[in-house]
């Protein structure tokens, strides 16, 4: 199956979703504009594309747009706060301006938090969905699961804490570079797969398999942008780079044993969609 297709598939989808819900970030303001701006300026939508495969894996139970936009506004909002002079002080986002260098730091600020907001938001949202549906019964739980992860996910402990460790390098050593991948990285791409599983109807008793799935798959994806930068970021004396650290051969055999350990417990899990399939090769 064609990787392109297959993202298109999803991309097309969630930003038909996104057109249809920016009503629900609030009256048109500067503000929401930002915020329009930072959703609407590209990219792969990789993230809630993988909500949405693990939804259909498992019979698509529920539909889980409400979900899927709420992991792309978490990782919007990441961007948006990546990018200010503060942080990484990148001008461009997706070969555009960033949101900064449009609308300035401070509504900047503000739309990163107005969508970090709308990520939870969108919790409530799907787990009114639930009601009615064969998951009514597990609605609570669902809803209770989905906020204990995002939570843990993008607060210190999480993508927050990736972002300081990226502006104050730990050590060098591996053990800080699989923290780092692990906070970045590997944090939102758990979000997906757990938000993804709950309000796809998957089982609850199940999740902490769930998230060894989004491990491997963040720690493949990772090693393998790393491997690809290897040659810019050594010559840019950036030494929080997998590859850079172990040398290129022993990050291709470190890739190989993410990529086999992540197909193996997505059989586990019953979900290794033809989708996900053609996304794990292409990677």
């Amino acid at each position: 199956m064609n990787i392109k297709k297959v993202l298109l598939k999803y991309k097309m989808a969630v930003e038909d979703n996104l057109c249809d819900n920016l009503a629900l970030l609030g009256d048109k303001t500067t503000l929401r504009d930002a915020c329009e701006y930072a959703l609407m300026n590209g990219g792969k939508r990789f993230r809630p594309a993988i909500v949405m495969m693990v939804s259909e894996a498992l019979g698509k139970k529920s539909d889980v747009k409400h979900v899927a936009l709420g992991v792309e506004f978490l990782h919007t909002a990441s961007l948006i706060a990546d990018d200010l002079p503060c942080m990484d002080d990148d001008d461009e986002r997706r070969d555009l301006p960033s949101t900064h260098k449009v609308y300035g730091e401070a509504i900047a600020l503000l739309a990163s938090y107005a969508l970090i907001a709308a990520g939870y938001r969108a919790i409530c949202y799907n787990t009114e969905a639930l009601r009615g549906t064969v998951l009514d019964a597990d609605a609570n739980r669902i809803c209770f699961a989905a906020l204990e992860n995002v939570t843990r996910n993008t607060g210190i402990i999480g993508a927050t804490g990736g972002q300081f460790l990226d502006i104050c390098p730990p050590g060098r050593d591996l053990d800080s570079v699989k923290d780092v991948i692990y906070k970045k990285t590997v944090t939102l791409f758990e979000v997906s797969f757990v938000l993804g599983w709950l309000f796809g109807g998957g089982n609850l008793d199940l999740l902490d398999t769930v998230k060894r799935a989004a491990y491997h798959f963040g720690m493949a994806f990772q090693i393998k942008d790393d491997i690809d930068d290897i040659r810019q970021d050594i010559e840019n004396k950036k030494v929080l780079n997998y590859a850079v650290l172990l040398g290129e051969e022993a990050a291709r055999m470190a890739f190989r044993d993410e990529i086999e350990a992540l197909r193996s417990t997505m059989n586990e899990l019953n979900i290794y969609s033809d989708d996900f399939r053609a996304i794990i090769d292409a990677i």
